[in-house]
This record gives C-alpha cells, sequence and structure tokens, in this order.
C-alpha cells in the first residue's frame, strides 16, 4: 500500500521551449511515409500497466511528447518506466508509493486522467486533478467520476482534485453511458477488470484503440470480451500478469500524411497504415476525387488530379467510429479548400473544435464559421504563406499541410502542440520532399 506522507505539493509551471514550423510550400510530396504507433491506444496502456505489479512490455511505441509526459507522471508515482530501445517502453508498477496525480501532468495531458480506474481499483485510493489536453471545447470527466461511483467508489472533488476511494474491492456492476465516450468506456473497463463481479458497460466505445486495449488486457489474463458491438462485458480478476503488446498504427497520422499527398498534388504510400481502421475517411477522399487505394497495410494516395481540378465539394459530418473521427476532421478541411463547390462540415463530437478555422483563412482559404460545430467552405482557394498559430494538436498538423500547399514561405507557431502527437513529423515530411524545418523563436535561418 502507498505511504501516508503528508498532502503537500506546488505546482511551478514550466518553461515551453517556443519552436516554429518555417515551411516553403507548393511542392508535390512524393515517396513512401512509415506510419507511427497510435497515440491514442498506448496512452491507454501505459495507464493498464499499473494493474499489475509484474513487468508489461510495448513495442511501435510512438516517440512523441505525450508518451515522454505519462511516463514521468507513472515515475513520480514511483513506478518504473524503462525506455530500453526506440519505440520500446517496459512498465513494472510493483509498488506504487505515491497515488497522487498532479496537476502539472493533467494540465499537459488529458489521458492522465486514465489513470482514475486502474490505480482506485487495484489500490483503493488515488488524487487526481482535473485534466488538461488540448483546448478544444467541453471535455468533461462527469462519466468517468459516475462511472467509478456506480462500481462502487466514494469520490469527491476539492480544489481541483478528485479524491477517490474504494474500501475493499469494486463491485461489478451494469455501466450505462447517455452517450458513448471513448475514454470513459476506457476508465471503467480498467477499473472493472479487478472488480468483484460481474459488470458491463454500454454503449461502449467501438473504436480500434478501444479493442487493442481489449486484447492487451486480455494478454494480461483480464476477463473481457466485446459481446455486442456497443456492450463489452467484463468478469473481475483479483489480480493481473504482466504482458507484452505491439501497439496499433496510428490511423490519425495515417489520415493526415493521406491529405498530405492529395492536397499538394503528390503521389504517397503509406506504410504499415491500418486500412481496416480508417473506411469512413477513405471514403470520403473518394467522394472528394482523391485516388487512394489500400493493399495490405500499404495506403497508396494519389492527388495529381488536383492540378485539373478534379477535386469536388462534399459535406463530412464526425461521429464515433466506425464514423468520420473527430481528430481527422481538421486535415479534411484543408483537403475540402481545394475542392470545387461548397462542403459543409458538422463537427458532432467537440464543441469549438472550429475555431482553428479562421487561422486557415488567413492563408487564403474561404470558410465561413457558422457556429460551434458547423462551418461552410468554399473552394477551390489558392491558398498562399503566411504566419499563423497552433492552438491544439491536429489543428497544428493541418495548418503544417496548408502552408506545405500554399505558395510562398509560411511560419506556424506553436510547433510544441504537434510534438505532443506526431512522430518526428518534420523528418516524415522532409523525406517526402517538402521543404520543413522546426526551429526555435526567432531564428532566421531558411528552410531545409
Amino acid at each position: 500500500m502507498a505511504d501516508a506522507r503528508p498532502f503537500h505539493w506546488e505546482f511551478v509551471p514550466e518553461q515551453v521551449t517556443r519552436e516554429i514550423f518555417r515551411i516553403e510550400g507548393g511542392m508535390p510530396l512524393h515517396g513512401e511515409v512509415p506510419i507511427s504507433g497510435s497515440k491514442n491506444a498506448v496512452l491507454k496502456m501505459l495507464a493498464a500497466a499499473t494493474l499489475t505489479g509484474e513487468r508489461c512490455r510495448f513495442t511501435n511505441v510512438p516517440e512523441i511528447e505525450d508518451v515522454r509526459v505519462m511516463a514521468e507522471t507513472l515515475r513520480d508515482l514511483g513506478v518504473v518506466v524503462d525506455h530500453p530501445a526506440p519505440n520500446v517502453y517496459e512498465v513494472a508498477s510493483g509498488d506504487v508509493e505515491w497515488l497522487f496525480v498532479p496537476l502539472e501532468a493533467a494540465a499537459k495531458m488529458r489521458a492522465s486522467f486514465m489513470l482514475l480506474g486502474p490505480l482506485l481499483s487495484r489500490f483503493g485510493r488515488v488524487i487526481i486533478s482535473n485534466p488538461g489536453g488540448d483546448r478544444i471545447g467541453r471535455r468533461p470527466v462527469d462519466l468517468h467520476v459516475e462511472a467509478m461511483r456506480t462500481l462502487g467508489a466514494t469520490i469527491e472533488y476539492r480544489n481541483g482534485y478528485y479524491f477517490a476511494t474504494a474500501p475493499g474491492r469494486l463491485r461489478g456492476t451494469e455501466i450505462r453511458f447517455p452517450f458513448v465516450s471513448v475514454m470513459g468506456t476506457e476508465n471503467a473497463m480498467l477499473a472493472a477488470t479487478l472488480a468483484d463481479g460481474h459488470t458491463v458497460i454500454r454503449p461502449a466505445a467501438q473504436e480500434p484503440e478501444t479493442d487493442d486495449l481489449i486484447a492487451f488486457l486480455q494478454k494480461m489474463g483480464a476477463d473481457i470480451e466485446r459481446t455486442y458491438p456497443d456492450t463489452i462485458e467484463i468478469v473481475g480478476r483479483r489480480r493481473l500478469r504482466g504482458a507484452e503488446h505491439h501497439i496499433i498504427p496510428d490511423r490519425i497520422e495515417a489520415g493526415t500524411f493521406a491529405v498530405a499527398g492529395a492536397v499538394t498534388g503528390g503521389q504517397v504510400t503509406l506504410t504499415g497504415a491500418p486500412c481496416e481502421h480508417m473506411t469512413a475517411f477513405l471514403e470520403v477522399l473518394g467522394r472528394v476525387g482523391v485516388d487512394a487505394t489500400c493493399d495490405g497495410d500499404r495506403i497508396h494516395v494519389d492527388g495529381r488530379g488536383l492540378a485539373d481540378g478534379a477535386f469536388r465539394a462534399s459535406d463530412i459530418e464526425t461521429a464515433p467510429y466506425p464514423g468520420l473521427p473527430t481528430d481527422i476532421q481538421p486535415p479534411t478541411c484543408v483537403l475540402l479548400t481545394q475542392a470545387n463547390g461548397v462542403s459543409n462540415i458538422h463537427e458532432a463530437i467537440f464543441e469549438d473544435r472550429l475555431e482553428w478555422l479562421a487561422e486557415l483563412n488567413r492563408m487564403g482559404a474561404d470558410i465561413d464559421i457558422v457556429d460551434k460545430q458547423h462551418a461552410r467552405i468554399r473552394g477551390r482557394t489558392p491558398l498562399h504563406g503566411a504566419e499563423a498559430e497552433i492552438g491544439d494538436l491536429r489543428a497544428g498538423a493541418s495548418l503544417i499541410l496548408a502552408a506545405l500547399a500554399a505558395d510562398g514561405e509560411s511560419t506556424i507557431h506553436g510547433a510544441h502542440h504537434v510534438q505532443r502527437g506526431y512522430e518526428n513529423i518534420e523528418r516524415k515530411f522532409a523525406d517526402l520532399g517538402a521543404r520543413i524545418a522546426r526551429l526555435e523563436e526567432g531564428t532566421v535561418s531558411t528552410s531545409s
């Protein structure tokens, strides 16, 4: 059991190095690009590893800032986290000394809240800060908290922290969410694996990352399965064992590079791509007129139709899987600026995720933000180099796409946001022929 040292902690804001992307656009991209492991899968796996005292090993881990932050958060708890080779992490949670997830971790990364379920279920108590992450609208954790209460936990909220306790084991039960919540589903799953009895979760998220987490938990010895598309059932075990797992490829990164090939009028092949997880997005590419084909774990994207004005406007709406992912909506908006006609965007998952489109307008796009969840894009408009500010991870990657398609040089501020979720993105683009560099603010060197 963790020690009972006094609760005293002071948050000192970390100084973030201000970096920019400097991009010279107008060059079609050509070549192959490897797709890294899934950010949205691996962060939950690292949290799940705290369910056992035995060592867990993960391969195909993306080398991104969010993984680094989660690893440091676990180390601060007393968990042993090793990084023996590139894209490999090992976690051993034999003795968690300090069941407290502070504001510093939560402010950097919302996925830190995924530690609520496993730590509470295994150790019976945890103090965890209200989470941060990208500022893309209201993303409440109420569903996570209510799920834990339904499992028998007592949770109080004071001064920005949740104080959670569960004397004895959590109790299996039925958890009914009012709507699909990916992280809510996954947090409930992690908590239920060590609960006493049978738990049913519905409607449960159907995302591939959720199923990858189920596969890892099964390797750990958890009695968990998806019994219907929207239902997950768990029979709690008293203990779980260590396991090894290969992280699935990142479908959002794959979609981002697919748009890059199309919007620059190039030809790009994505290797190690999760074709089976990208049906909705590939269907959108087809409607727009982008030639995209799957061959095993490779996706070939031919954007040469851009030069002939062959891209067509298309209305899109985000939805839980198997619908169009909200994380791929921003790159798709960049593509639609180069399609002929009017496209309507309905962002049905997060409020305020369309605010970044004002930055895209600075680069020559013609976009009306109708309200917090609707926008109208008039294409085709020539994009031009400009200065723009990144506000969140996916918008940041999308501004890079716009700069690559634009005439002239662009300076994109806030590069650190993109490093949270894309592994060495500037090198991957450079390998495709892009003229892009990541520099500290104030650097006057030209792009390479």
